[in-house]
């Protein structure tokens, strides 16, 4: 993947995540407003609010991790937090994010596609623990039962033209060339019950 074609997919999904939003924040509005008029008190009303919801976290998320981050850009921890919220967007996998204060949104970007790589290895749930220190990331996940694709977590190290990465996995061919753009290398290592990442 070149530098143009990493420009573009991120600009692609910056415009898409745009698109989505503000439709998103209407029907969210428009909720709150028949909950307010007390025609909204269902079970039904109360699913579709907390499905707008949970879709806009994960817009969210999906912006940080597949949208374009320039240098010098950066996230309020306030904003990371939020999105990483325990129990949002439906995901089922607990989130400790250690890392304190604003960060540099590339950073945050590659961290993100990471957390995507971790939700496809721990299916039925599990711990992922995030730190850095020094500019330096280590992000280690901890479930009963993984799902590690080996081939795929080898993208993160070298590229395989010869793979066939499906479209629910794209993040794991994503990342490498997002590392190199920050000159940035990554070390992984699996085992049965754990995979630990570091860049």
């Amino acid at each position: 993947m070149t530098k143009q074609d990493r420009d573009l997919t991120s600009l692609i999904g910056s415009r898409i995540c745009h698109d989505l939003i503000s439709p998103l924040g209407a029907i969210g509005n428009g909720v709150e407003l028949l909950q307010l008029s007390g025609m909204g008190d269902s079970p039904e009303m109360a699913l579709i609010a907390e499905s707008v919801t949970n879709a806009n976290l994960r817009i969210r998320f999906f912006r940080v991790a597949f949208g374009a981050a320039t240098d010098g850009q950066s996230l309020s921890e306030k904003e990371i937090r939020a999105v990483l919220a325990p129990g949002a967007d439906g995901r089922k996998i607990a989130i400790d994010w250690q890392p304190v204060g604003d960060l540099p949104r590339p950073e945050v970007k590659l961290a993100f596609l990471a957390l995507q790589c971790f939700e496809s290895a721990l299916p039925w749930g599990g711990h992922v623990t995030v730190s850095r220190n020094d500019g330096h990331w280590k992000m280690e996940a901890v479930a009963d039962r993984l799902n590690a694709y080996a081939d795929l977590w080898g993208l993160l190290s070298a590229s395989n033209s010869d793979l066939d990465v499906p479209p629910a996995q794209v993040h794991f061919a994503l990342i490498l060339p997002e590392l190199q753009h920050q000159n940035r290398t990554a070390v992984t290592k699996i085992t049965e019950q754990s995979i630990s990442l570091s860049f």
